[in-house]
């Protein structure tokens, strides 16, 4: 496989998973949050923040690399800052979950429980971070169609 498929290939992977991760940590949120609960939490919020690591380095790779195409049609891309703009967003959502959830393995490693206080509204966050991964998907396949690069 060569270096371009392989990285489109893991991004993409990255995006199923992670939009997959987050969709099933709002559903776990939801649920009872006894021990299991909880760890069926901290399973999806760990699967969400590795696909998101995988996801933004081979999205910098494949735009600093010039993989795909050269960095210029992207910088020079509207739908490109749109993407930048949710993938913003979704990492500034991500913050009080993030928190919330260092929080809560570190009770549970100590053999306590977490407070789950807050869960519905980290709950609702999942679900806005999910539709804003879906809005991210609609912004790059109208890149890869190439819109967003001025007149066609």
């Amino acid at each position: 496989m060569t270096l371009r498929w392989s990285l489109a290939a893991l991004h993409l992977l990255a995006l199923g998973v992670g939009l997959g991760a987050v969709w099933a940590r709002g559903r776990a949120l939801r649920g009872p949050l006894d021990r299991e609960g909880a760890a069926r939490v901290l399973a999806a919020d760990a699967w969400w923040g590795v696909a998101a690591l995988v996801w933004i380095a081979t999205g910098l790779w494949r735009l600093l690399a010039g993989t795909e195409k050269a960095t210029a049609y992207y910088v020079g891309n509207h739908l490109f800052w749109g993407k930048m703009a949710l993938l913003a967003l979704i990492l500034v959502l991500e913050l009080r979950p993030m928190l919330v959830f260092i929080g809560w393995r570190r009770r549970l490693a100590r053999g306590t429980m977490p407070d789950p206080a807050g869960a519905g509204a980290l709950a609702r966050i999942s679900v806005a971070q999910a539709v804003l991964v879906v809005l991210m998907v609609v912004a790059a396949t109208g890149m890869a169609r190439g819109y967003g690069s001025g007149p066609r």
